[in-house]
């Protein structure tokens, strides 16, 4: 069973092509904004060194780690690109107005 929780972040304050860091429910998440307006979530930490992934960037659907370069997919959290292996959890989220709503188990 999903349930929504707010993120405190207004979905206007974030423009197209980006992520932010957020923590829901004391899970600390990239949330992104894709250039076609999808929106997606995953876990905040590179499984190759622990790294905030918020703090890379969004490529199409990719989160790039900005310390090693590896790459999640926003949407499945499967990685794109090495030196990370293990894939990160995905999140389902949408937007209620102007809320971004983060589906967490």
């Amino acid at each position: 069973m999903m349930t929504g929780f707010a993120a405190g972040v207004k979905a206007s304050d974030v423009a197209p092509g980006n992520v932010v860091s957020i923590v829901v429910a004391g899970h600390p998440l990239c949330v992104g904004h894709t250039e076609d307006g999808r929106w997606g979530a995953i876990d905040d930490v590179c499984t190759h060194d622990g790294g905030d992934l918020a703090d890379g960037e969004l490529d199409g659907n990719a989160v790039e780690c900005p310390r090693h370069g590896g790459r999640f997919d926003l949407f499945t959290g499967r990685v794109l690109a090495l030196p990370p292996v293990v894939p990160v959890r995905a999140y389902p989220v949408h937007v209620d107005g102007d809320e971004i709503v983060v589906d967490l188990p």
